[in-house]
């Protein structure tokens, strides 16, 4: 046993701890577990004879020995359940990635086509979508703003400078089959589409969805299917489901860390 797991061991008797508050009970427990869970990551068999010992004051189920991440995190947050103290639990989570990647998979050939998009923080959000995806490259219609424009760099998070943009770019440049995402009752699920390798989505407008020029150059029609009462979401909510379904169809590339 360890000096520290010995110290605490020491600080509490069966009568003592018996008399402290629930809350306390349990967030004695959460600190014992945080250090097995802390000496499991470093590869050290914990030991759990002091926290066996308060389950055991406690009338609850023991933890066996050896024992696994998992059943110590369990543990943890049914013993953080019973206590109304602020215990960082962070530690007991996977560890959380925080860094960009020097580098990302390589694009999809996929040229996504924004129709008249009017906010800048939804056009950001797209631009950001489309790097964490790789999607491919966005043209941006006329009279609508670019990358060029604050709100929208803000948005993007600095992915403006990662994705190819195009401003002014006529639709009927662009590679076919054309699907625009739309709400129309005869379009196809998203899950249901098969995305060739190469091809041309389009997002319309927050108010009016794709202009008639889309729709009139479209080749499908596709759309989110929705469970609730709104018969619509957001444009750059929108844009992120297809985004991933699409990158989930075309099979991620490994990226090297």
């Amino acid at each position: 046993m360890s000096a520290a797991v010995h110290r605490t061991k020491q600080t509490f008797s069966k009568t003592k701890f018996l008399t402290l508050p629930t809350e306390r009970q349990h967030k004695k427990c959460c600190e014992l577990l945080r250090r097995a869970y802390d000496s499991l990551r470093k590869e050290l068999i914990p030991s759990l004879d002091h926290y066996n010992e308060l389950q055991e004051w406690l009338d609850l189920p023991q933890l066996s020995s050896p024992t696994t991440a998992k059943l110590i995190a369990d543990r943890f947050h049914f013993h953080l359940q019973h206590t109304s103290q602020g215990i960082k639990e962070h530690r007991l989570l996977p560890t959380i990635s925080k860094q960009d990647r020097p580098i990302g998979a390589p694009p999809l050939a996929v040229a996504i086509y924004l129709d008249n998009i009017r906010s800048a923080h939804n056009i950001g959000s797209i631009v950001r979508t489309t790097e964490a995806m790789r999607l491919g490259v966005l043209h941006f219609s006329e009279r609508m703003a670019f990358v060029n424009h604050k709100q929208v760099q803000d948005a993007a998070m600095q992915c403006d400078q990662w994705v190819e943009c195009h401003h002014g770019t006529p639709l009927n440049t662009l590679p076919t089959p054309i699907f625009c995402l739309e709400t129309a009752p005869e379009a196809l699920s998203i899950h249901d589409c098969i995305f060739p390798s190469s091809f041309t989505l389009v997002v319309g407008n927050e108010e009016y969805g794709c202009s008639d020029n889309s729709l009139q150059h479209a080749n499908y029609l596709i759309h989110i299917p929705l469970c609730g009462r709104k018969n619509s979401l957001n444009v750059a909510n929108a844009y992120a489901i297809a985004a991933a379904e699409i990158r989930r169809q075309q099979t991620c590339s490994e990226i090297v860390w």
